[in-house]
């Protein structure tokens, strides 16, 4: 996933709810995050800094494709 903003620099984690994602700053505007597993449907994702934490921004997990 890739989350944009201001700020970025200095991320110390990402959030999906309250499980943590492998991350890496990109940029001071650009992180790229890996979705953890998890239960299928929404999660809220926020970026944690010195200065605070982000407000939530929405991701939907989806299941496996049916074959």
């Amino acid at each position: 996933m890739t989350l944009t903003g201001t700020g970025l620099g200095p991320t110390t984690r990402v959030l999906f709810g309250t499980t943590p994602a492998t991350f890496t700053v990109v940029s001071d505007t650009h992180v790229v995050a890996e979705a953890p597993p998890g239960a299928v449907g929404p999660v809220d994702v926020t970026v944690v800094t010195p200065g605070g934490t982000s407000a939530p921004a929405g991701y939907t997990r989806v299941g496996p494709p049916a074959v």
